[in-house]
């Protein structure tokens, strides 16, 4: 292994963007989402019109990573990918030839070693981020050159299994929504003519409430759920939490019973929903519904709610964030098929996560040797 200062080997490049006729793809920051380009995010432009920040080109071969604090967002400039217009929230990188690979400085900008030096020496006012002078006090370590190639091709292997073994998790939860509307069709419109009651007939749908400030009331042994503790893999069960609060905290929140379910009321997470396997505190983000009548199955509610996000957000009050509210819910006509399809497709779904229980065991241990690997090679 080699210790060395990062802009030892590499060499800071990337011009300002010159006059260009017709139109390109802008590419800024919030494009680009970890190691891609979100299609959807990608801006055409012309030269007048392209923003301020769009004025950064670089040539085929570079590497981009975003140099704002806090992000991991790094990548490759192929020949398609050089004619486009760049953020100046973008570093443009080049590996120094016989000191380090263009691949292994790809893993490098993604190491835990060089993410944390980088977000140590951001500055600036307002959003902090990496400046030249910052990127030379960054220490690394490399391994010897020779050996470079055959560790990229290593961690390529390994990140190719993660990345299908994560495809394969999305094509089975696709899967899942797609038997709801082959049994139940679209229950946005209700095509299939099911009875529909108001939602607060068949539960009982309370409010969370939120101890202020919070950091005051953590460090308990109460779980605390947050939106954050939700937006992981499973997407039926929430089975801990990262969080916990004193019992003080308790009297100023809102404690619901293991095997809740819990749904999201506001802002960008509104409309999904989870069902808790443990007793926990909701902060007023979130809604749970209890004593639910055996006409609901509840993960077929749940299935149910997470098919009409977009219905919720058009019928949340205007505001600073879309927000529902306990009546609006309580009015909510749910669809009620008859009890016997609901348990037919929640048994369905229970065959559906046995599968995806085996691949995440097999994905998380992937992971475990990428993250390992990671560490030896680039500390």
């Amino acid at each position: 292994m080699k210790k060395m200062l990062f802009t030892e080997c590499v060499d800071i490049v990337g011009s300002s963007c010159k006059q260009f006729d017709g139109q390109k793809n802008y590419i800024s920051t919030g494009a680009v989402a970890v190691d891609h380009i979100d299609e959807n995010k990608v801006e055409i432009v012309d030269y007048k019109t392209r923003p301020s920040r769009g004025d950064l080109v670089v040539e085929q071969g570079t590497l981009l990573f975003a140099k704002m604090q806090g992000t991991k967002k790094t990548l490759y400039i192929d020949k398609e990918k050089s004619d486009y217009i760049y953020s100046t929230g973008f570093c443009g990188l080049r590996a120094k030839s016989g000191v380090i690979t263009t691949r292994c400085l790809y893993y490098l900008l993604g190491s835990k070693l060089f993410l944390s030096q980088k977000d140590n020496n951001c500055s600036g006012a307002t959003q902090k981020a990496i400046t030249n002078v910052g990127l030379g006090k960054i220490h690394i370590s490399i391994p010897e050159y020779q050996l470079q190639e055959s560790i990229a091709n290593q961690l390529d292997r390994i990140l190719l299994i993660i990345q299908l073994r994560q495809q394969q998790i999305k094509k089975l939860d696709e899967l899942v929504k797609a038997q709801f509307v082959e049994m139940f069709g679209d229950i946005n419109t209700n095509d299939r003519n099911w009875t529909c009651m108001p939602l607060g007939d068949l539960c009982t749908i309370v409010r969370g409430g939120s101890p202020r400030p919070i950091e005051n009331f953590l460090g308990g042994n109460i779980p605390w759920i947050k939106i954050g503790d939700a937006t992981v893999w499973d997407n039926i069960y929430l089975n801990s939490t990262n969080e916990h609060i004193v019992g003080e905290g308790v009297k100023k929140s809102r404690l619901v019973k293991s095997g809740s379910l819990i749904f999201a009321n506001c802002g960008v997470s509104l409309g999904f929903a989870r069902i808790i396997t443990f007793d926990g505190c909701i902060h007023d983000g979130w809604l749970a519904m209890e004593d639910i009548d055996n006409r609901l199955d509840k993960i077929f509610l749940l299935q149910a709610l997470n098919q009409m996000t977009q219905y919720f957000r058009k019928i949340a009050p205007a505001g600073t964030q879309p927000n529902l509210n306990t009546v609006i819910m309580k009015s909510y006509k749910q669809v009620v098929p008859p009890i016997e399809l609901q348990q037919k497709y929640v048994s369905f779904i229970k065959h559906i996560n046995k599968s995806k229980f085996a691949i995440q065991q097999a994905l998380d241990k992937s992971q475990l040797l990428f993250d390992s690997l990671m560490q030896k090679y680039f500390g």
